[in-house]
């Protein structure tokens, strides 16, 4: 079975290839779900890394659905990636339904040229997901990130046993969201030969800051955050 793993950081990707891993999913902020690193960081990353290094293109956290500058973004930071010698990408775009957006995916997936495209967890929020696996293995797309469409891949496993059975080898699914050491050879014994997974450990640091700098009211899947022109022109006729 191959183990790749979520780096949201250069010491989890070193972290990840010392420890013997096959294959890292660069991204930051897992808070959010994961966002796409830094040039700096990929850089930094491709300059120390032995194993494939695929990058998470998603420009932003909420929803997956993307504006045209958005879509924009990604296939901009894919051309650039590429060209520095990441060997695969991860990213997802839905439709407002939450069906899969075939044409913006279809464009992420002609900017990789050769390079193999996984499709992230937005599945998990697809409606029909038999037909949307039809649609990504229509698309080419080479394998599909998927906790079985709720919280944990350990509390979907049923389906995600069917998604593997109907793919076939058409499409690689790859189980990810809560794997641990406890319950990853269970998906072994059920025929899945990727796995995805974090392994994450949290660090308490000894200093506390005096002033918080997150915002929870800015953090969610059902909104947008964008500045605003309307208040942007108040605030400059206020300081003229």
């Amino acid at each position: 079975m191959l183990l790749e793993i979520c780096a949201n950081s250069f010491e989890s990707a070193i972290n990840a290839q010392n420890a013997g891993a096959h294959r890292i999913e660069l991204c930051v902020e897992l808070g959010v779900g994961g966002i796409t690193p830094s040039f700096g960081m990929v850089e930094q990353v491709l300059a120390c890394i032995n194993i494939p290094v695929f990058v998470l293109i998603r420009p932003r956290s909420g929803n997956f659905c993307y504006t045209k500058s958005e879509l924009s973004i990604m296939l901009s930071d894919i051309k650039t990636y590429k060209s520095m010698g990441c060997k695969g990408f991860v990213s997802g775009v839905l439709n407002p339904d939450h069906t899969i957006n075939i044409s913006a995916v279809q464009q992420l997936i002609d900017s990789c040229d050769s390079l193999p495209f996984t499709f992230h967890r937005a599945f998990d929020w697809t409606p029909s997901p038999i037909k949307a696996i039809d649609s990504l293995i229509s698309l080419g797309v080479k394998r599909l990130l998927t906790s079985g469409q709720v919280a944990s891949a350990l509390k979907g496993l049923d389906s995600l046993i069917k998604f593997n059975s109907y793919a076939a080898n058409r499409m690689i699914i790859m189980p990810g969201g809560g794997v641990t050491s406890d319950n990853i050879l269970k998906f072994k014994a059920n025929g899945f030969n990727e796995i995805h997974a974090s392994a994450t450990t949290i660090k308490q640091h000894l200093t506390t800051s005096k002033v918080n700098m997150n915002s929870q009211k800015l953090i969610g899947e059902n909104i947008s955050v964008t500045s605003n022109i309307q208040t942007i022109s108040k605030l400059i006729q206020i300081i003229k």
